[in-house]
């Protein structure tokens, strides 16, 4: 019997996250937001209008930063309040009010940039050569010149900036304090149901009639909010395509790739290639499932079950910091002590509860510590996540020791290597903790199962389907819920074929996701853990002096590009290789597998 959600307020607060250490108190968070909105009108009042020399250019920014690290600490303290449950009216009130106070601002000070972006280019040098610390702050205005709209329309932008979030407060809304999961029934028995009920438990059942009754019944609640959430999506893309065209891209896909810092051959060939040619190594594995669970069929519903289940550990949030602590501390005792603090110190939040956001994710504030969600379900899954989790926790604590809040921003395309190096540096770990047989199928297949199929299965078949929206709305089209379940299941057919079988509400898995109101997050996850495949097999060849080059690479931020920062860590993305040999690495990985369960089972 699964156990039944509880309220927020029924959970122990010792498995929840303390966000006393942003603000101790409310009354501290109210006086910094005091203290934010002061600092916009005195910006606004002591140089709006005066931007033309360099030195009060530089003089500006370096009050802008300080009030860039209170905006940081000010919305990370109610979004996360508000991200743990979605039920609470006392927080969606704090996070509607500070979304306009944010708005307001960042109107006030749409000055700075169009004023910034308006001065002759000889004036920026000036600038640029005279501040380091705001340097790379004014190449990127220098950059977006070509881009730049009137101030007047800009300062109309940044007042609506919380209205233009308003599909993505749609979509979370819907998702997580509309659906009421009802409890589904297996023979005699009931069985409770809820986003992170299927998404942490049901999906690897290893009773293939729970798993799919659970599917079914997940998949038909989905089913009655489609309208809703295509009308929001709607909203999303079509809202994107009209910036972009009002900047003058050509296309959403190349307005979206230009803050990330990557041309659309890297963006394609990250799809293109991934889809051509790792479905027929997944196929193996799918079949592989299939022939170990004695399965009828291979179902959708079935694809993230176990290899081996009565193998995977049961792992308590206490035994997870021995896996954690051993399989990180190779990248040094600085982030080992930040490991061991981060469950002390309750940076991370992993209660189970009713309104609570899916998934996991990282917040990394500048001027404080980072901030994880996750829902433990005592599987080894989890401590992958976690560890995942805590790669976006070191990369930002190097990064923001090393780097001002101007150049903490780091580009969406690298953003998940240090997140899935995490990963790969546990299984490592794992791998070289023990000969036996089974042990070794038991971690290569959660390397499959989760690492892999997580970032260069669910996500990339994700940035697929999306891919295929852009191309309509490009040419002015619309999408409605039955062309998004179309396209969905399109893709899903292409890269499975006949080998699983798409179960009604395979299709709606374009519903789970919050990626896409994130611009071109989808893809990132793949391309992140190819530089991270490739960085963690120079880590095992080379030991001490890989991880030295990884670890500076951490503290480099956003002063330098995907591609920059991927050299630094030896990796040319520039070419195809890294993610062909990454293809081939998790071929032999599967084939691998294969071999072990023949050698197992005789």
């Amino acid at each position: 019997m699964k156990k039944i959600l509880k309220e927020r307020k029924d959970v122990d607060q010792n498995i929840t996250w303390d966000l006393t250490a942003i603000y101790a108190t409310d009354e501290k968070f109210e006086s910094a937001v005091s203290e934010m909105k002061e600092l916009a009108l005195k910006i606004e009042e002591d140089y709006k209008g005066k931007l033309n020399t360099a030195n009060k250019i530089n003089e500006c920014l370096d009050k802008l930063k300080k009030l860039y690290q209170l905006k940081y600490l000010t919305s990370s303290y109610v979004e996360l309040s508000l991200s743990v449950d979605y039920t609470n009216n006392e927080n969606q009130d704090k996070y509607s009010k500070m979304i306009n106070i944010i708005a307001d601002i960042e109107s006030r000070l749409s000055f700075i940039e169009s004023e910034i972006i308006q001065v002759d280019d000889e004036v920026l040098e000036i600038a640029i050569s005279a501040s380091k610390e705001n340097s790379n702050y004014l190449k990127n205005k220098k950059r977006e010149k070509g881009y730049a709209l009137h101030p007047e329309v800009e300062r109309v932008l940044a007042a609506l900036s919380g209205t233009l979030e308003g599909p993505y407060k749609v979509y979370e809304q819907a998702k997580h304090a509309d659906m009421d999961f009802k409890s589904f029934s297996v023979g005699n028995n009931e069985y409770p149901l809820g986003y992170a009920l299927f998404e942490n438990e049901y999906e690897y059942e290893t009773d293939a009639k729970i798993r799919r009754a659970a599917f079914k019944a997940f998949s038909d609640k989905l089913r009655e909010y489609q309208y809703t959430t295509a009308a929001a999506y709607q909203l999303q893309v079509q809202k994107e395509k009209t910036l972009a065209t009002l900047r003058g891209f050509d296309s959403v896909i190349d307005s979206l790739l230009f803050p990330q810092k990557v041309d659309r051959d890297l963006y394609n060939r990250q799809i293109d290639l991934i889809m051509e040619k790792l479905s027929h190594h997944m196929r193996k594995y799918a079949k592989l499932l299939k022939k170990i669970h004695k399965l009828d069929k291979m179902t959708f519903a079935d694809l993230k079950i176990a290899v081996d289940p009565e193998y995977d550990p049961n792992v308590t949030i206490e035994e997870s910091k021995k896996y954690i602590e051993d399989a990180l501390a190779i990248l040094g005792d600085d982030y080992l002590e930040m490991v061991k603090a981060a469950y002390d110190e309750r940076w991370i939040d992993f209660a189970q509860n009713k309104g609570k956001s899916t998934g996991g994710f990282c917040a990394s504030p500048y001027g404080s510590h980072s901030f994880i969600l996750l829902s433990w379900s005592e599987k080894m899954a989890e401590v992958f996540t976690l560890a995942h989790e805590l790669g976006h926790a070191g990369h930002f604590k190097l990064c923001n020791e090393n780097q001002n809040v101007f150049d903490t921003d780091v580009s969406g395309y690298f953003v998940e290597a240090p997140s899935t190096m995490n990963e790969l540096l546990m299984a490592n770990y794992l791998l070289n903790s023990s000969e036996d047989k089974r042990f070794r199928r038991w971690v290569l297949s959660s390397m499959i199962g989760h690492t892999y199929y997580h970032n260069f299965v669910t996500h990339l078949l994700e940035a697929a389907y999306q891919r295929e929206v852009y191309k309509i709305i490009d040419v002015g089209g619309s999408i409605q819920a039955s062309t998004l379940s179309k396209i969905k299941k399109e893709i899903l057919e292409k890269f499975w074929g006949e080998d699983v079988e798409l179960i009604d509400g395979a299709e709606l898995t374009w519903m789970r996701q919050p990626h896409y109101y994130m611009g071109l997050y989808s893809y990132t996850y793949s391309a992140g853990l190819t530089i991270a495949t490739e960085v963690s097999k120079r880590i095992l060849e080379e030991g001490n002096k890989a991880i030295e080059e990884w670890r500076e690479v951490l503290t480099a931020g956003a002063t330098k590009t995907p591609v920059e920062l991927a050299k630094m860590a030896g990796v040319d993305i520039t070419t195809d290789k890294p993610l062909i040999d990454t293809i081939e690495y998790i071929g032999n990985i599967i084939d691998e597998i294969v071999k072990l369960t023949e050698e197992i089972e005789g």
